[in-house]
């Protein structure tokens, strides 16, 4: 069945049972999973479709002429198609697979930084940025005497907008590349990263997308959005860990140089000299991991029989109902609030007013403790900073609760974890 034959459908009972794991009980209570922001749980046939390549095709890729290399060359080169067909590529040749986003934002940085950097340059960044892309620009910056400069966040959680009239000295003559993200992980704010794009591209600026966080809720287009480099997991849109991708522009592609040798990457070596491989092996030396690429080829194909807007919706309104269920817990503070976001809610619980409570005052709480009482009641979400301690940093707290949404949770799920929260938050004050 090609992609443009499925009838998309929706429903979350339907959803819920092709994911095995929420059968499970933690602490003898049903699973409640909200963090797959950090990673979301797999469908059964993505699981199936990765162990049927051990017990069936197991082979090294293109390098053997037998029928299982064959076979195996056969099934990932078809995964890199879905993938190419799920984010509008061009050409599958513009699909590099790494071991996930981090990889693919530290491929992004060696080689851009090799081809672009010099003294004086600059590299743009936004003040909600994931560590994963922080760290590897500021050790590109460092190695070729670039300045690494950060666009500011308003309180609500969203961007001071770079362009002539909002903001016009956040791009610079020395601004060379700029790494946002699509979709903030800790605050779930979408960021208008089109508009973003058509203003770098204006000045000449190379753009790379962190799309870790919204590949798993929002169609991407990547030729719409016009961006050079665009960045994500598998494991993150239900797909294996040790997976990920760089799309990168073909002529882009093209100048950058690999970041890692060795086997598969090269044409010619020679003790003197060494040529490399055409696209998209260039990027990709060693061994890959070929189970996690044919398991994230099932994962896209997995969404792409859904109607992904419906996703979406249904994920909106679990984030509709949280919003409004948690923000009734006396001294509950959620962390981001902007107007476009997706299903996460990053939340601090402060200390409460006289007049909740049952009329008691008390201290806040701190969200190891309160992630520890909602794991007891088989409710798993993130505590923490997530990643991002210079966020942290800018709202003033070391760390928050954070709840995040598939599409196979449900709105009971979100009263539970409500009730939870009310009943942890009333032992710990």
């Amino acid at each position: 069945m090609t992609l443009a034959t499925i009838t998309p459908v929706f429903n979350v009972e339907e959803i819920r049972a092709q994911f095995p794991i929420l059968k499970e009980l933690v602490h003898g209570k049903p699973l409640v999973y909200f963090d797959n922001a950090a990673t979301s749980q797999k469908p059964r046939r993505v699981i199936k479709a990765e162990s049927a390549y051990y017990a069936t095709i197991n082979a090294n890729v293109h390098r053997g002429v037998h029928t299982l290399s064959t076979l195996a060359t056969e099934a990932q080169e078809a995964a890199r198609e879905t993938v190419r067909a799920h984010i509008n590529a061009k050409h599958a040749h513009e699909v590099i697979f790494t071991s996930g986003t981090t990889a693919s934002l530290n491929l992004a940085a060696s080689s851009l930084g090799q081809l672009l950097l010099k003294k004086g340059d600059e590299v743009l960044i936004s003040g909600m940025e994931h560590h994963a892309n922080i760290v590897q620009w500021q050790l590109a910056c460092e190695r070729y005497g670039a300045k690494l400069k950060v666009i500011p966040i308003t309180d609500s959680g969203e961007l001071v907008i770079p362009g002539p009239t909002r903001n016009p000295g956040v791009f610079t003559d020395h601004t060379k590349i700029l790494a946002i993200s699509h979709v903030s992980n800790t605050l779930g704010t979408i960021n208008p990263i089109k508009e973003l794009i058509a203003e770098a591209k204006k000045r000449g600026i190379i753009t790379v997308v962190d799309g870790a966080q919204a590949i798993p809720h929002l169609p991407v287009d990547v030729q719409d959005l016009g961006c050079d480099l665009y960045a994500f997991s598998g494991h993150k849109m239900y797909a294996p860990t040790g997976i990920g991708v760089l799309y990168g522009r073909e002529e882009l592609l093209e100048q950058m140089p690999p970041w890692q040798g060795g086997g598969e990457m090269i044409d010619q070596v020679t003790f003197e000299k060494t040529t490399y491989a055409k696209l998209p092996f260039k990027f990709e030396a060693g061994t890959p991991h070929i189970a996690g690429i044919i398991g994230l080829g099932e994962a896209v194909r997995w969404m792409r029989d859904y109607d992904l807007s419906a996703m979406a919706a249904h994920e909106h309104s679990l984030l509709e109902h949280a919003t409004k269920e948690l923000l009734a817990i006396d001294g509950l503070r959620i962390i981001g609030t902007a107007k476009e976001k997706v299903g996460v809610i990053s939340f601090v619980i402060d200390p409460a007013h006289p007049e909740g409570l049952e009329g008691r005052a008390g201290a806040g709480v701190h969200h190891y403790d309160l992630g520890t009482l909602l794991d007891q009641q088989g409710i798993a979400v993130r505590t923490g900073h997530h990643c991002t301690q210079p966020l942290m940093e800018r709202f003033g707290v070391s760390g928050t609760t954070r709840a995040s949404f598939a599409p196979f949770n449900t709105i009971a799920e979100v009263d539970v974890m409500v009730a939870a929260t009310k009943k942890a938050v009333k032992m710990l004050r």
